[in-house]
């Protein structure tokens, strides 16, 4: 079992910043890719950005240039800096970790993007 905790969500104008972050716990060795991924209201879930355990990321077009996406191991947290903020990127953000079994949710934490 693998426990996420996040953290760092609120409101912000649009051109602001954020960071957001993810503590995980439990049975992190077997983690092998922790990412980002957002809903807003009448929205599928999206990946925002993503971090293998080897350190290799990937982003959403729509985040790239603006985001970036940070892994601590030694910590056991990955984080989400946000820069130049545009409303649209308003949505409940949730960390997610996979492992070669399951995969596991965190509770989200809003973010919104006031204009």
């Amino acid at each position: 079992q693998v426990q996420l905790v996040e953290s760092g969500g609120g409101l912000v104008q649009a051109g602001g910043s954020l960071r957001l972050s993810c503590a995980a716990s439990g049975s992190i060795f077997s983690i092998n890719y922790m990412g980002w991924y957002r809903q807003a209201p009448g929205k599928q879930r999206e990946l925002v950005a993503g971090i293998s355990s080897g350190g290799s990321t990937n982003y959403a077009d729509s985040v790239k240039g603006r985001f970036t996406i940070s892994r601590d191991n030694a910590k056991n947290t990955v984080s989400l800096q946000m820069n130049s903020l545009k409303p649209e990127d308003t949505a409940v953000y949730y960390c997610h970790a996979r492992t070669l079994g399951p995969f596991y949710w965190g509770q989200g934490t809003q973010v919104t993007v006031s204009s």
